[in-house]
């Protein structure tokens, strides 16, 4: 997920940059944090030789304060060197000399250390790179997303699936509800609101949200299969045989 190799990662633990904890066979688990200047180590990486990457982080983790977060401020590759900024405040990682911002290249590369203290879009995307090896950690990344800018539409969406997926109906319900708030006419949360409501028993209102998906896009598959069951199960043939005949259509 990160581009990087085991050692590589083993060589940041042990150089102090990161904060793993041990598990109970004496693995190392990294949190947050750790995850996230892995990611910017990378990226710097491309522009600025690896050891330098190393030995900047570590300084840099000792020049903070230890009640201050890398997670805190931002990495920027100028060149051969990597610079911090911290608000106004842009200085060379290894010098500590305060830099100006006319010193700076145009060209430079930025490397973002923040998520945990930045956008919500930082904890979307790395709940995005977690889903498919750590659903629970995508999980938190998506509440604290939301935590951050409960607008995000996409955070609640996502958020939403996970704890249907999880069993969850009622739960995923208010994140649909939310994203919709923002964005009326989003297709995916329509729908997947109308699955929730369907597996709640509500069935009157998920089959106004799977028509509701349909106004918006008439050649949806799948509305028009869930809403086929629906009418199938009420006793309603005639209309369950019109959207499986639409279904059929699509599928040719």
């Amino acid at each position: 997920m990160l581009g990087l190799s085991p050692s590589q990662i083993r060589a940041y633990a042990a150089r102090g940059v990161l904060r793993p904890e041990r598990g109970e066979r004496g693995e190392l688990r990294f949190g947050f944090e750790d995850l996230v200047i892995l990611r910017t180590a990378g990226e710097l990486a491309e522009k600025v030789p690896e050891r330098r990457v190393r030995r900047v982080l570590r300084h840099l983790r000792e020049q903070l304060a230890d009640e201050k977060s890398l997670t805190g401020v931002r990495l920027e590759a100028d060149g051969g060197r990597v610079l911090v900024r911290e608000g106004e405040n842009v200085w060379n990682a290894e010098s500590g000399q305060e830099v100006f911002d006319f010193e700076v290249s145009e060209s430079r590369s930025i490397g973002v250390v923040a998520v945990r203290e930045t956008t919500a879009e930082d904890w979307f995307e790395l709940a995005l790179d977690l889903e498919d090896t750590a659903p629970g950690e995508a999980k938190a990344a998506y509440e604290r997303a939301i935590d951050i800018d409960r607008h995000h539409v996409d955070a609640q969406v996502n958020l939403g699936r996970i704890l249907h997926e999880g069993g969850a109906p009622l739960a995923a319900e208010k994140h649909y509800r939310a994203a919709l708030e923002v964005e009326p006419d989003h297709g995916v949360a329509i729908f997947n609101l109308g699955v929730a409501l369907e597996d709640l028993g509500r069935l009157t209102e998920a089959v106004k949200m799977y028509q509701k998906v349909i106004a918006l896009e008439p050649d949806n598959y799948d509305a028009h299969y869930n809403l086929a069951g629906i009418y199938e199960r009420r006793g309603d043939k005639a209309a369950a045989v019109q959207h499986l005949k639409i279904c059929k259509r699509l599928q040719s």
